[in-house]
């Protein structure tokens, strides 16, 4: 996923998604909530984690995951443009979808990535 365009195709071949814009900027969503977003940091995209989930991704892999100080408090970190592991980062796509999908829709899908 080396630009935006790139995480927008993959974001929206996700159930019941749909181009929209976060903070002025382009996100992708599900029932009206953001889990993907252009964010505000040149190369890179922020994508909707749970605390817990997001301090293990950017330990395990700070050259893919990170954060800035306005992020620290927030359920999201950055994700690094072209990061050379695309099946984790589609994977951390999937489970923010997942996170704001309906009851149905989980089911429809199956288990959280």
């Amino acid at each position: 996923m080396n630009d935006w365009e790139a995480v927008a195709s993959y974001a929206l071949s996700l159930p019941d998604t749909e181009p929209s814009t976060s903070y002025g900027q382009p996100a992708i969503k599900t029932r009206g909530k953001m889990f993907v977003s252009a964010g505000h940091v040149d190369g890179s995209f922020h994508v909707r984690s749970p605390h817990e989930e997001k301090a293990v991704l950017i330990a395990t892999n700070p050259d893919i995951f990170w954060q800035t100080p306005h992020y620290e408090t927030w359920p999201g970190l950055l994700v690094r443009y072209g990061a050379s592991d695309t099946t984790r980062v589609a994977c951390v796509i999937a489970r923010a979808w997942w996170d704001q999908a309906s009851t149905r829709q989980r089911k429809a899908y199956g288990d959280r990535p």
